[in-house]
């Protein structure tokens, strides 16, 4: 007796990966969505969800890309991109020193004690902010000077963190901007911390652009989230807007401390 010919295998309509793809992707959404609240916090937010579904070192693989597109985004978006560059152009050097101090010199430190610090300074700052206290507006001569050392100081705690929020975000409140100038002054901060963060990354041999070439497709998600979050900062009035970003601060610090 001939036994018919076994059929080959057809996968089924669900591809397996589809629902960690999805998974992925709302987690690059909510994380944009902070970012677009509160100007900040894509990486602290993803990297802590991700965790759930994969080890650190791909997680970071994939926010390479989606960190310096909505960085970018959120320095262009805006009226005040020429202004703020010329006001704050000491600082980014700053920013740029900073990182290449910690690069060159610590290049072996671990950064885990980093991030520790940078979440009690996030948590306290958080809670000072909101109790009411807010940065004295600083004198016109002593913008560029400190700003050089808020940048330069950043820089250094980026370099073993990761992450570039503290002193700078102070400083930049300082300078009474409005909520939008504000976003747009973090963004441009920001971008320029991930592309310092990059190359000395790329200098000391850690950037695998092969491992970050899936990070393109989660750039969407992000943009998504990020749009839905800066409409809802539009919403908010100026108190609700500093009120929001304090206890963003805060709760990033307390998440930062737990992992």
């Amino acid at each position: 007796m001939v036994r018919p010919a076994a059929r080959p295998h057809t996968p089924g309509v669900i591809h397996p990966a589809l629902p960690d793809f999805f998974a992925i992707a709302m987690v690059f959404v909510l994380a944009g969505a902070v970012k677009g609240v509160l100007g900040l916090g894509l990486p602290t937010v993803a990297i802590g969800l991700l965790g759930l579904f994969m080890p650190v070192a791909p997680a970071a693989a994939l926010l390479t890309v989606p960190s310096l597109v909505t960085n970018v985004w959120q320095a262009a978006a805006g009226p005040q991109f020429a202004a703020l560059s010329r006001r704050l152009w000491g600082m980014l050097l700053g920013t740029l020193a900073g990182v290449a101090v910690v690069a060159v010199f610590f290049s072996g430190a671990a950064t885990a004690w980093g991030r520790q610090l940078l979440g009690v300074c996030l948590l306290v700052y958080g809670g000072i902010g909101l109790a009411g206290w807010r940065p004295r507006p600083l004198p016109g001569r002593l913008q560029g000077p400190i700003g050089v050392a808020a940048g330069f100081a950043s820089g250094v705690l980026t370099g073993f963190s990761g992450v570039f929020v503290l002193p700078a975000v102070p400083y930049l409140q300082s300078l009474s901007l409005d909520k939008r100038g504000l976003s747009q002054a973090m963004g441009l901060c920001f971008t320029t911390s991930t592309v310092a963060l990059a190359a000395a990354l790329a200098w000391q041999g850690h950037l695998d652009l092969r491992a970050s070439t899936g990070s393109l497709v989660m750039v969407a998600p992000a943009l998504a989230g990020m749009w839905l979050g800066q409409a809802l900062r539009d919403a908010m009035s100026e108190a609700a807007f500093r009120r929001t970003l304090f206890a963003g601060l805060a709760l990033l610090g307390g998440w930062m401390l737990a992992r």
